[in-house]
């Protein structure tokens, strides 16, 4: 029997025989290992446990806990949803069914509009499904009997997208008893593995995403290995919908969509004392790390955006509007106003680097079933900066982005993995520039000593980028803060500075953010906080609380001393019992509140409570302004 060579992660090489597939590589290793992996990967792709070798390879054993054997699991629940819709509504035609970060979902075009009643159903069929212990087998087909198999059932989506497949392309399917579905795999071999599983919501989806289609029925699922991590899995949503921005933003008075702006946010006062404190902080950061700033116009004309790209490429999310018989686009983005800021001058190679920041308002079209609150909205603020510099540079001011980053997320308590993705296929740039561009990227990240994914060709086509991924308090990651090395814009706009030969160059650019979108962030804040916010951002800082009407000249002198000072307080001068007013500063979120009485009026003190704390006790009213300003200053964590 001829043999062949493999590769496995720990970069052993082990000979087996020739058609070996991969559970029988599994089961080689040990019994244990052979019953936890759900899929393989070789050479980069991913594979079914059935899969078999006919040359060497290199070879990666995935269990549940890897991204792709995830992502091949819930694919696998995501047919099985399927599966169970069609036994329960025969009439139902399916769309697609992917799986997606910490779930799977199937589109339906169905009449009968689903309750809760229902998803309890057909969640019920499902783990009949995974009992019945049904093997999942692929097989191919050609176009013809693709399209033939798909109209005799009567799905006519499917037949739309095998339509929509080049000709020759290899179409395949997958069956699991009575059930077939279009699809390209792979799969867990039965599904019986799918154990904990668990239908969540049903929502409207576009097909296609397009707004002109049929809205169709999108039910979200999700599915583990262990009842135990489902079980840890819905606790934490359940924790999510108490942290829910849009409760607490409305709660706190923070903020609101209004019905006549759609995806346009609208700061009430308390929001935008939060805001300005964060505006403040990343002023104060940035200046501190030798940034400039800048403000581009929200508004510029059509030569500007088919310069960039952006008009040929990015229209249809792009407002515009008609000024003097010209076209002109609001921004969508803050980068090519910072390449006309550059070119207001000539630059010499002494100017690098140059660190340019942007507080930009930016204004993008999302369909509307994409908006969520200060998630995703289609105006916002990005905090954009534009940093020149020569090549030599790229590892120093990558290592520069890369701590400020850090110490931004520290202050918030956040904790954050980098990811870095590297060339993709289609790109612009020569070997060299790619490969000096590449490695200043790893080998600032490698001199900080920060671990990183790598995202072999995942980066954009005029660049490579590092994303940082924040982890808030109960577990869920955000990507906000990227770090993106640009050679198409430089080129587009021809920037060019005098190097030190008196001849012109072409600058290295980089695109950073840290915040992301500052809307965004804030929103994220709150479910971290769940509108507990530290005291430095707290849109009120103490709430002052008279017992009666008896010591409102006290209250008030302590009110204004407090405001003298920049400290934000309020005054309740309602005539309520004081423990109805507590609890309502409780409610508020308020970081302390100052009960103000005959003791304390006598004295020229105050009783504080805190509302982490509790009871604190008395104190003199200077020292409490000396304590609450030192707070400030440290921007203590108080949670």
């Amino acid at each position: 029997m001829e043999k062949i060579k493999v590769t496995l992660k720990d970069g052993s090489i082990k000979e087996f025989d020739k058609g070996i597939s991969i559970i029988d590589i599994a089961r080689s290793i040990s019994e244990g290992l052979a019953r936890n992996i759900v899929a393989g990967q070789v050479n980069e792709r991913v594979v079914g446990l059935d899969y078999r070798l006919e040359e060497d390879a290199s070879v990666n054993l995935l269990k549940f806990e890897d991204e792709q054997g995830r992502e091949v699991f819930r694919h696998t629940s995501a047919h099985i949803l399927a599966q169970a819709v069609k036994r329960l509504y025969p009439d139902a035609k399916l769309a697609i069914g992917p799986a997606i970060d910490n779930g799977f979902y199937y589109d339906i075009d169905l009449e009968h509009r689903l309750t809760p009643e229902d998803l309890e159903k057909i969640e019920s069929e499902m783990k009949k499904i995974v009992k019945e212990d049904l093997k999942i087998e692929g097989f191919e087909l050609s176009r013809e009997e693709a399209i033939k198999l798909m109209e005799e059932k009567n799905e006519d989506y499917k037949v739309e997208l095998i339509k929509d497949l080049s000709e020759g392309e290899i179409i395949t399917f997958y069956k699991q008893g009575e059930f077939v579905d279009l699809c390209r795999g792979p799969h867990l071999p039965t599904t019986k593995k799918v154990k904990a599983i668990k239908l969540l919501n049903v929502a409207g989806a576009y097909w296609r995403g397009d707004e002109k289609n049929k809205m169709l029925q999108r039910i979200y699922g999700t599915s583990f290995e262990k009842n135990k991590d489902l079980e840890a899995y819905l606790n934490m949503l359940e924790e999510a919908k108490k942290r829910d921005h849009r409760k607490l933003g409305k709660e706190l008075g923070l903020f609101v969509i209004p019905e006549e702006g759609p995806g346009f946010p609208l700061f009430l006062p308390k929001g935008m004392e939060l805001k300005n404190k964060l505006l403040e902080f990343w002023r104060e950061i940035h200046r501190k790390a030798g940034y400039v700033e800048i403000e581009t116009p929200i508004i510029l004309n059509r030569a500007l955006w088919e310069t960039s790209g952006h008009w040929y490429h990015y229209k249809e999310n792009m407002y515009t509007v008609s000024i003097d018989e010209q076209d002109f686009a609001i921004k969508p983005m803050n980068c090519p106003g910072g390449m006309i800021a550059y070119k207001t001058q000539m630059h010499s190679y002494r100017d690098f680097p140059m660190r340019v920041a942007e507080l930009g308002r930016v204004h993008r079209h999302e369909l509307s079933g994409a908006l969520h609150g200060l998630m995703r909205v289609r105006a916002f603020t990005q905090d954009d900066a534009h940093i020149f510099m020569l090549p030599e540079q790229i590892k120093d001011e990558i290592k520069g982005v890369a701590k400020l980053i850090d110490e931004i997320y520290n202050t918030f308590g956040f904790k954050y993995h980098v990811e870095l993705s590297t060339r993709p296929e289609s790109s612009i740039g020569t070997d060299e520039e790619w490969e000096v561009a590449e490695n200043g990227l790893r080998e600032a990240l490698e001199e900080l000593g920060l671990e990183y994914k790598l995202n072999e060709g995942d980066g954009a086509f005029y660049g490579p980028k590092i994303d940082f991924h924040l982890q808030d308090c109960i577990g869920r990651t955000w990507q906000c803060g990227t770090i993106q090395l640009d050679m198409q814009l430089p080129q587009r706009f021809d920037l060019t500075y005098i190097g030190k030969d008196g001849e012109r160059h072409r600058p290295v650019m980089i695109h950073r953010v840290a915040f992301g979108s500052i809307e965004r962030f804030i929103g994220i804040l709150i479910e971290h906080f769940a509108g507990k916010f530290p005291l430095w951002l707290a849109p009120v800082q103490v709430k002052v609380l008279p017992i009666s009407d008896k010591y409102m000249e006290y209250a008030n002198k302590v009110k204004d001393m407090l405001f003298e000072k920049g400290i934000r307080v309020e005054i309740d001068d309602r005539t309520e019992k004081i423990g109805y007013k507590i609890r309502e500063a409780q409610l508020e979120k308020v970081p302390y509140m100052l009960i103000i009485g005959e003791k304390e009026q006598e004295n020229n003190e105050v009783s504080v409570r805190s509302r982490d704390k509790g009871e604190i006790g008395t104190i003199e009213l200077n020292k409490f302004i000396e304590n609450i300003l030192e707070e400030e200053k440290n921007k203590t964590m108080s949670l």
